[in-house]
């Protein structure tokens, strides 16, 4: 098994930038799933990967919004971390990219969201700290010391999260060639497994709009999804 250093280093760059983007600096939606986890697949080389896994995982966390001050799932590093993986595991595999890989590296690397609440949880008290000695700075008229504290808050997230997604492809190369061996028989339930989980999500996003009619959009919302995916991906297969 051989490891495209670049594609890790090019997958830990891109998810600390929009970890970043996230949080401190342009928030342009840059981070959202479905589009750092399409950018990440082109960078890696597996725009497909990138852009189904985004569909899905945007879909997703539109339906398990949190409102209000609690702290959201950090669907950022979920998608990148997830599109990288996917995208390693199909170049590990050589046989190109599935949706049962699609599949796989979503079940195993989706927890991310639940673990970047708690990373950004804990780096909100070093934020904290670095704002009031920013602000302390710029009352005082030491408007570059200010300036210098709210770009060493930016350095963290970039770090971690970027980290993450690099190990995230990392562990796709590692992870390819054993799942060359899995049974064709769970391949193919992980296959139609994609779109069943893509219709859950499309529900859980109509569900989530509280719309007066959100059952039925919910209905609508996974049947189109699911027929959307089926047509796409098996389309691109012939």
């Amino acid at each position: 098994m051989s490891v495209a250093w670049t594609q890790v280093l090019l997958a830990g760059l891109w998810g600390g930038v929009v970890a970043v983007e996230r949080k401190a600096f342009l928030q342009a939606m840059l981070s959202r799933p479905l589009v750092s986890a399409t950018v990440m697949g082109a960078l890696l080389g597996d725009v497909r990967a990138g852009l189904y896994v985004g569909l899905l995982l945007e879909l997703f966390y539109l339906g398990t919004a949190n409102l209000g001050a609690s702290l959201p799932e950090n669907d950022t590093v979920s998608a990148t971390g997830t599109a990288a993986a996917a995208a390693t595991m199909a170049a590990a595999t050589g046989g190109g990219s599935t949706q049962a890989l699609w599949s796989i590296a979503v079940l195993l690397f989706i927890p991310l969201g639940r673990l970047g609440r708690v990373g950004d949880r804990m780096l909100e008290g070093y934020m904290a700290r670095l704002a009031r000695v920013a602000l302390a700075s710029a009352e005082a008229g030491n408007l570059t010391r200010a300036v210098r504290q709210n770009l060493w808050g930016m350095w963290p997230h970039f770090v971690v999260y970027g980290a993450v997604s690099a190990a995230c492809a990392l562990l796709g190369f590692f992870l390819g060639p054993w799942l060359e061996h899995l049974p064709l028989d769970l391949l193919r339930g992980l296959a139609w497994a994609f779109p069943a989980m893509a219709s859950v999500a499309a529900a859980l996003a109509a569900q989530g709009s509280h719309a007066k009619r959100a059952p039925l959009y919910a209905g609508l919302g996974a049947a189109v999804v699911t027929l959307a995916v089926i047509l796409f991906v098996y389309g691109d297969r012939r």
